[in-house]
């Protein structure tokens, strides 16, 4: 279940130091920056173009998107 607020007051219960994320949708991202007490960085968001995969074309890069790059 995707819910950034929840997740970001859980690792506020852990003191974490720094937070990453990776997958929440645009939207979600904001609500868990928001809520978040340690700073937070994103390596990769979901999009539509990759059918919610944000990694998929990194997944792909020496087959499918071979050509395509």
């Amino acid at each position: 279940m995707c819910n950034p607020i929840a997740q970001a007051e859980f690792l506020n219960k852990e003191n974490t130091e720094f937070n990453i994320v990776l997958g929440l949708c645009v939207g979600h991202d904001t609500l868990f920056f928001k809520y978040s007490k340690a700073p937070v960085t994103v390596l990769a968001v979901k999009d539509r173009v990759l059918a919610h995969n944000p990694l998929g074309a990194i997944y792909q890069s020496e087959s499918y998107y071979k050509n395509k790059l």
